[in-house]
């Protein structure tokens, strides 16, 4: 095999591997949809959660800003961001959000691409 053949054969899976990267999630298409779907029942104007908790999620600088007791966001560490903690329960499981029956429950799929945007940044994109 000639040099140039040898080559390409070692970089091919360094080549693949660079393409592999995670794709950006972004508030607005991915995050936001969620927000919409399983907390603005509760945490939008007027909502329950909201009343209780000062924790209102109708635009990005309402969720950055977060509850009384603090932020619920943790940009680039998902793994101790409350709103993660909550949806999946570790916090307590009585905890679990949402708290109410009356609507769908998230997947781990939904909160995963919730906490990929988290680790990325959770920037307003």
């Amino acid at each position: 095999m000639n040099k140039i053949a040898r080559t390409l054969v070692l970089l091919s899976p360094v080549v693949a591997l660079l393409g592999c990267g995670e794709r950006p999630v972004s508030y607005k298409a991915d995050v936001r949809p969620f927000l919409d779907k399983y907390c603005m029942r509760c945490h939008g104007e007027g909502g329950a959660g909201s009343k209780a908790s000062g924790l209102r999620m109708d635009d990005y600088d309402s969720l950055m800003k977060g509850t009384v007791h603090g932020p619920v966001i943790k940009p680039k560490d998902s793994f101790t961001s409350v709103l993660v903690m909550l949806a999946e329960g570790r916090a307590d499981p009585s905890l679990r959000m949402p708290h109410d029956a009356k609507g769908p429950v998230p997947t781990q799929a939904e909160i995963d691409k919730v906490k990929a945007w988290i680790d990325q940044g959770a920037e307003n994109n």
